[in-house]
């Protein structure tokens, strides 16, 4: 699991008040962390980690519940996976690391967290960036038929257990290949180690389990947090950049509400963004120009 990229990178498993996270990090300057999504691991950021740590002090996290990161008891009501757990989690991460304050990027559930941080601790965030997603309850709102057939794991994985836990289990590769297959990016930009370990990670009970929970609280608990911080009016204060994949759900599904940017800007005071000509997993297919952006966007953060 250390592929070449990751050479420079210093790694540990940093005790948090609930659980054990596994993270890399390198470089040195204003500190970054660079969160995953659904079915990877912080190997996404193969390419782009070594690029930023040329700018920044990066860190690169498994979420809980995923890679070589723990997993925390759950119950019915999912609250060990909301978002704003595994928010606290990095919060305590990156203060460990010295971090008090700290920019934070997340693609897929790993921008759901970062989203969720934004708006428990703005304290910490000096800004922040969100991958190809929209926020949690908006997109619930909006799901349709087309919704649910191409983003199947949103409802799928939120089915009671023990169904889609024992189909990640006995079925990670398929479920593997029919993620990074299935949205857009080219098999290629997928190294045959990489993708081994996220079907190792996926066979385990204990992370199937979790990424189960995880989606699940994404249908109860972090839907009824997104309402509750609308009801209160609460925005995220610092910079927002969203990037998304132009080919996507993103990029051709919701025009009539201004697109990504017009719907972020419902949930934040100053939002900026673009799209790539690319797959869902661009960071991984356009490894130089998703590091720029993110380069760019940090530039102006009031640190």
């Amino acid at each position: 699991m250390t592929p070449s990229d990751f050479d420079d990178f210093e790694t540990g498993v940093i005790r948090t008040s609930a659980t054990r996270i596994f993270a890399r990090w390198a470089g040195s300057g204003r500190p970054v962390l660079l969160l995953h999504g659904f079915p990877e691991t912080h190997l996404m950021w193969r390419a782009v980690a070594p690029i930023l740590a040329q700018h920044y002090f990066v860190v690169c996290a498994d979420l809980r519940g995923c890679g070589a990161s723990q997993c925390p008891v759950s119950d019915v009501r999912h609250e060990a996976y909301a978002k704003r757990a595994m928010a606290q989690d990095m919060v305590e991460l990156m203060a460990s690391l010295g971090h008090a304050r700290f920019a934070v990027a997340g693609h897929d559930r790993g921008g759901r967290v970062a989203y969720r941080l934004a708006l428990d601790h703005p304290q910490a965030c000096a800004s922040i960036a969100v991958l190809d997603i929209l926020p949690t309850g908006e997109t619930w709102d909006r799901a349709d038929a087309r919704f649910a057939l191409a983003y199947w794991p949103w409802t799928f994985l939120a089915q009671d257990e023990p169904l889609p836990e024992l189909a990640l289990q006995r079925l990670a590769s398929v479920v593997v290949d029919a993620a990074l297959g299935g949205w857009g990016s080219p098999p290629e930009v997928f190294p045959a180690a990489v993708r081994e370990a996220y079907v190792r990670a996926l066979q385990d009970p204990s992370h199937a389990h979790a990424i189960c929970e995880e989606y699940r609280a994404a249908a109860s608990r972090d839907r009824e947090h997104d309402a509750l911080d609308r009801e209160a009016g609460r925005r995220i204060a610092c910079p927002l950049t969203v990037l998304w994949s132009a080919r996507g759900a993103l990029g051709q599904w919701y025009a009539d509400a201004g697109g990504p940017v017009g719907i972020w800007s419902q949930w934040a005071t100053q939002v900026s963004g673009r799209g790539f000509d690319a797959g869902h997993f661009f960071p991984e297919e356009c490894p130089q120009e998703t590091a720029q952006e993110l380069i760019l966007s940090l530039a102006p953060a009031p640190w």
